[in-house]
């Protein structure tokens, strides 16, 4: 078994697992955090597995800068534009599942 095969958001993008979407395209998969850490907390996701965000990069950095033009595009639908984009990258910096995620915070004036 492969680590995509065992990976919870690929099942998720899979239709597996419930998730409230927010956006999806051909290569790119958005939804709601079901522990939120912002008014609006949106997970967007490549389709394609990789464990995070320097891997991501390296592989396809296309697909990165995508990532973070659905990200605006989210905010500027679900806020008025402001958003905060994080990648927590290996276990010791919060990274609790392993295949890249951006996570999108808005809605709401955030502190620093």
């Amino acid at each position: 078994m492969s680590e995509a095969d065992d990976c919870l958001f690929c099942k998720i993008i899979a239709g597996q697992i419930p998730s409230s979407k927010v956006y999806e395209d051909d290569t790119t998969y958005a939804f709601n955090d079901i522990n939120p850490k912002a008014k609006i907390h949106v997970l967007i996701v490549p389709k394609k597995h990789y464990a995070n965000v320097a891997e991501l990069a390296a592989a396809d950095p296309a697909e990165l800068a995508h990532i973070a033009e659905v990200a605006q595009h989210i905010a500027d639908e679900r806020f008025h534009g402001a958003f905060r984009l994080v990648f927590n990258t290996g276990l010791d910096a919060g990274q609790t599942v392993f295949h890249v995620h951006a996570h999108v915070l808005t809605g709401e004036v955030l502190d620093e």
